[in-house]
């Protein structure tokens, strides 16, 4: 029979009011409603993408849609709006997502990079260290765990943020703005950083060094975990198949993250080299939420710090 694809109106819906572009999978047999998985563009997801783009949920018979998105405050939107059952995004975003809705769980954790946030200017630009930043224009995607990491690089450093003009700008804004002049610099994870790179920018500092490894998370909805054990473990050894295809079929995976976004193979294997790939909610990502969280609660973008027993549902197992 010939293969169809299953579209959700919530989905399309999500993707178009968010930016996002449907990337729909399926089986024509499905007796269930697909899983609808929100991720994003990042090369930090590059497991994501390779489930969805390689057709790995299809062989382990998991019936699936998947709208893309390029930040994890936009798949975030997705959840909350009830169009998403798993979302990826950064650990600022999950800590924040957990804390408010009690729906939702971390459920694990599919890449991560402690230097993959860069800090970059112009070529010609006279700043030259972190401290130069003050009184200039600097873009930030806010409320991601680029801008988490932002806050701690500043403490640590001793920058007062307010005395630097922090502009809310999406990262596929950024190069554009920073070549037209419109911005001074500007902080995002990989790969906007390297495509500006390529045009001729460059770096001033990274977000490294802080404690942290900024893991890329899913965040699922409780009652799908509930009610789908069945799906859940089978999105897992989809994962776990991306997970292997990454390691074992690097030039494989380059090709595909060219394809998706659009960047050159250069741009996209630097970003790599900033990155780990896989699949887990070991202790030192717990550990690390728990010291997110407890930074996030200290410059009040959270009010309290999450019930971690509730906030933490590893399906790393499920399979």
């Amino acid at each position: 029979m010939k293969r169809r694809v299953l579209i959700a109106g919530t989905v399309v819906l999500a993707a178009a009011i968010l930016g996002g572009v449907l990337v729909a999978r399926g089986r024509p047999d499905a007796d269930v409603a697909p899983l609808r998985f929100a991720y994003q563009n990042r090369i930090g997801s590059a497991l994501c993408i390779v489930a969805v783009e390689q057709r790995l949920v299809d062989e382990v018979g998991l019936a699936l849609e998947a709208a893309r998105f390029t930040s994890g405050p936009a798949t975030s939107e997705a959840l909350y709006a009830g169009a998403a059952d798993i979302a990826a995004m950064g650990d600022t975003t999950a800590v924040i997502a957990v804390t408010r809705e009690s729906r939702f769980s971390i459920v694990a954790s599919h890449g991560a990079g402690e230097h993959r946030h860069r800090i970059v200017v112009a070529e010609d630009s006279p700043i030259r260290k972190p401290t130069d930043l003050i009184g200039a224009r600097l873009a930030v995607r806010k409320g991601t765990s680029t801008y988490g990491g932002l806050l701690v690089f500043s403490e640590r450093n001793g920058i007062d943020l307010s005395r630097i003009d922090v502009i809310d700008m999406g990262p596929s804004e950024m190069p554009d703005a920073l070549a037209a002049g419109s911005i001074d610099a500007f902080v995002a994870s990989e790969p906007t950083p390297s495509l500006a790179e390529a045009r001729g920018a460059r770096e001033i500092a990274t977000l490294g060094g802080l404690g942290n490894n900024y893991p890329i998370l899913l965040v699922a909805r409780n009652d799908f975990l509930e009610r789908r054990p069945e799906d859940t473990a089978k999105f897992v050894r989809a994962m776990r198949r991306a997970e292997r295809f990454v390691r074992e079929r690097p030039d494989d995976t380059i090709d595909l993250l060219v394809r998706v976004t659009g960047l050159s193979d250069d741009s996209v294997r630097a970003a790599m080299e900033r990155h780990t790939y896989r699949l887990t909610l070991d202790e030192e990502i717990r550990d690390g939420l728990g010291a997110t969280a407890e930074f996030l609660r200290s410059q009040n973008l959270i009010d309290r710090v999450p019930d971690w027993n509730a906030a933490l549902a590893s399906i790393v197992d499920a399979e």
